[in-house]
Formats: C-alpha cells, sequence, structure tokens
C-alpha cells in the first residue's frame, strides 16, 4: 500500500476515535501539534526514525510525554502508530484528518487573491459570500498579489473565478484585437 492511502486509513481511524469523544476539532488541534513538533524538532524526529530505538521503548516514552497532556485513546493510537512502525506518517495522517473533518462537517477552504490587504470586515464579507455561493461554510486563505490590479480571484478545489481587473482587460484586449 502506498504512503498516502495508508495515512488516510489511518486518519479515518482517529476519525472515529474522535467522533466517539465528540471532539474533531480539538483532536485535530491535537494531531497537528504533534505532527508540528515532530516537523520542527529535529531530536523528536531522529528518535521516532531511530531504527535502534525498539518500538516499545518508543511507545513507552511516548506514553510519558503525553500521558497528561492528550486523551488517552489519542496516546493509545500514536503508540499503535509505532508499534506498527508508521509514526513517520505523523504529518500526511493530521493533512487527512483535516480533510476528514472539513468533508464531515461540510467546510470547504478557498484560496482567496485580492490586489490589496483585506481588513476583517472584508475577510468576513468574502467568507459569507462564498459560503452562500458553495452553500457550505467556507474558510478562505487570503493573499496579497498586486498584480490583479483589483477585485478578486478565488481557487476552490481545482475550480478557479477569477473576477479580477487584469482578466477583464485582457478579455477586453482580445476583443478589440479580434473585431479588426
Amino acid at each position: 500500500m502506498r504512503a498516502p492511502t495508508i495515512a488516510k486509513n489511518y486518519a479515518e481511524a482517529l476519525l472515529v476515535l474522535a467522533g466517539r469523544a465528540t471532539d474533531l476539532e480539538g483532536w485535530g488541534a491535537a494531531i497537528n501539534g504533534v505532527a508540528t513538533a515532530m516537523e520542527s524538532d529535529v531530536r523528536l524526529r531522529r528518535f521516532l526514525e531511530a531504527p535502534q530505538i525498539s518500538a516499545g521503548q518508543k511507545s513507552e516514552v511516548l506514553g510519558k510525554a503525553f500521558e497528561n497532556k492528550l486523551p488517552k485513546p489519542m496516546v493509545r493510537f500514536l503508540q499503535k502508530l509505532v508499534q506498527n512502525r508508521r509514526q513517520m506518517l505523523l504529518p500526511q495522517i493530521a493533512i487527512e484528518y483535516g480533510n476528514l473533518v472539513d468533508e464531515a462537517t461540510g467546510r470547504i477552504h478557498a484560496q482567496v487573491t485580492l490586489s490589496r490587504e483585506a481588513t476583517d470586515a472584508d475577510r468576513k464579507v468574502i467568507a459569507d459570500q462564498l459560503s452562500r455561493a458553495f452553500a457550505k461554510t467556507v474558510v478562505p486563505h487570503v493573499s496579497v498579489n498586486p498584480d490583479i490590479l483589483g477585485g478578486v480571484v478565488v481557487r476552490v478545489g481545482d475550480r478557479v473565478m477569477d473576477g479580477s481587473v487584469r482578466k477583464r482587460l485582457k478579455t477586453l484586449k482580445s476583443r478589440i484585437v479580434s473585431a479588426r
């Protein structure tokens, strides 16, 4: 089995555990925290990668480290990952888990490009408009690109909605050129 498939399978199992605990978001924050720590802390990553340290020892250390910080089922989940030698998939599992939670809660993410910095009010209007358009809760990730001149470019998955001034000028130019 390929790593993305394995990561998704573990994320689905984690989603079931989080669902039983009725805390999808809290468990998501916890798994993201562990994945971030693993990616940013070289010592932790080396410890988890080290073949000379047994899975039992790694599992024991994780149990002690997260004993009072994470729910017991999540600690057991992490220990099971170590026992199955899948601990290096934690960052991918965290991403897949986030995707599954988004799907379960009817939430989608949109990459929104503006020509200028957005205020909090602008962000709220954008989120509300997109949520109405997609009939789902939309989480906008706003970036600034002055090259679009004005307007907005929205990407949701493979779908792109380009309402930028640059696009309109390009369309106008092609109409003028083709009318000659």
